[in-house]
């Protein structure tokens, strides 16, 4: 790989000519490809290759995986590169949490979050680009994260409505993208000398916002996909001084190494941090920090549920409560979980944590149950995703062939003496969507904008 001159020279100077040697050379080597299992769905039928699980992350295995696979787009499985999925290991949040990933697109962390909340608690994913947001909010859906809500909105804006809120905040910051030059090659091309300069201050912004999202005694994990002490060691040791926060150890695995004190301000609390290196662990690179939040005296946990969340949420209307009442009647074997409001015309199950989000924007707010139509209510993929086979009375399995239909937007025929009306169905076990069946035809309600062809 041709590297920019300038970053060779820098890591050298860092390095020592031989050690930079290895960490040169080891751009040559292909890239590295794994996935994450994903513990809220049945993975026991499905084709996954599982004979490489990794040692430093509790549902990570190494390969690759076909992202038009029933398991995929079924929510079982999720593809993310090996080091990567280490940061969601030392993010690991307890059930019951107010957790925030603050910088969430395209969601590899925060489902990773979400697996260890186990739909508990409450999971903030933000994500400030609206396009990359849309694209969060997709794969929040397809893991089955009910309790998660995607914002889409600045860390100042975050800061200010919720200060001293959240448990753990996961900071995985955008940075100049060193540690993926293997994997995307493209990132060399905005990279410049003075580049992790310029985005170390725009991670200090970011990062003050964090600190008053953070409660007193709660933690923050800070994390970068890039080589730069600008962006990683003296980014900490700013936090350290600056907030009075206190560097956490974190569990090392084989190949992976300390942060480097001497490349900041000498604190040796440094050395707790983890930096991933390509020619030492078989991973792309990473820089990976905890930290606890300074408290005096008792730790208090501040709370703001609010009856009322937004200007834009409202309560179900007697129509729209008989519409709900019927498809849960006939279609789900028990009620849906959470407080159930209306988000425009779209019905939602909210967290029970749910604070005040006026001047947010909301880009999905819990589980979207369906959307409310004219004199009818359409239940939604995402639920379709999130309910288990036995929590519908109405389901029925399909095979691939007509799966491949399915994804594809296509009808097919069913058994006649099924009654008309909204079923779940599943293929090799595994939730996969709607449809509405009427005389032996299974009517598509794939979302049109993800569908695909075989």
């Amino acid at each position: 790989m041709n590297l920019p001159a300038a970053f060779v020279t820098k890591y050298q100077n860092l390095m020592g000519k031989s050690e930079a040697a290895d960490f040169i050379q080891s751009f040559s080597k292909p890239a590295n490809h794994g996935f994450r299992l994903n513990p809220l769905k049945d993975v026991q039928r499905t084709d996954l290759d599982l004979n490489q699980p990794l040692e430093h992350c509790q549902f990570g295995y190494r390969g690759q995986v076909n992202g038009k696979s029933i398991a995929h787009q079924a929510g079982a499985v999720y593809s993310q590169e090996p080091s990567a999925m280490y940061v969601g290991e030392v993010a690991r949040p307890n059930p019951g949490e107010r957790v925030l990933d603050l910088c969430a697109a395209p969601g590899g962390k925060t489902t990773h979050l979400g697996s260890y909340l186990q739909n508990t608690g409450l999971l903030i994913a933000n994500e400030i680009d609206a396009k990359r947001a849309k694209v969060l909010v997709e794969n929040v859906e397809r893991f089955s994260l009910t309790n998660t809500i995607v914002t889409n909105t600045d860390p100042d804006t975050l800061a200010a409505k919720l200060p001293d809120f959240f448990d753990r905040i996961l900071v995985d910051a955008p940075c100049s993208g060193e540690g993926m030059f293997r994997k995307d090659p493209d990132a060399m091309t905005y990279w410049d000398i003075d580049y992790p300069k310029v985005c170390a201050n725009r991670q200090r912004t970011i990062l003050k916002a964090a600190v008053q999202n953070l409660r007193p005694g709660g933690e923050l994990i800070y994390s970068t996909c890039t080589f730069a002490p600008e962006e990683d060691e003296q980014i900490i040791a700013w936090l350290v001084t600056t907030y009075g926060f206190e560097i956490q150890p974190i569990k090392k695995f084989a190949g992976m190494d300390d942060g480097v004190p001497e490349w900041a301000d000498g604190n040796q609390s440094l050395s707790r941090c983890v930096r991933i290196f390509p020619h030492h662990f078989d991973g792309e690179g990473h820089f990976i920090a905890k930290l606890k939040k300074p408290a005096s005296g008792q730790i208090k946990r501040t709370s703001q549920r609010s009856s009322r969340i937004s200007r834009h949420i409202q309560k179900m209307t007697k129509d729209q409560q008989a519409l709900w009442d019927a498809f849960e009647t006939t279609t789900l074997a028990r009620p849906v979980s959470g407080r159930l409001v209306c988000f425009f015309d779209d019905l939602y199950s909210v967290p029970m944590e749910t604070p005040q989000l006026d001047g947010i924007k909301i880009m999905r707010l819990g589980l979207q149950l369906g959307t409310f139509k004219k004199k009818r209510f359409e239940p939604s993929y995402a639920l379709a995703l999130a309910l288990r086979p036995d929590d519908t009375k109405r389901h029925f399995e399909i095979t691939p062939t007509e799966w491949a239909a399915y994804v594809h937007g296509d009808t097919f025929q069913v058994s006649r003496q099924l009654q008309k009306g909204w079923y779940q169905i599943s293929c090799q076990g595994l939730p996969v969507g709607f449809v509405k069946v009427v005389n032996g035809v299974a009517k598509n309600f794939f979302p049109k904008g993800l569908r695909f062809n075989l």
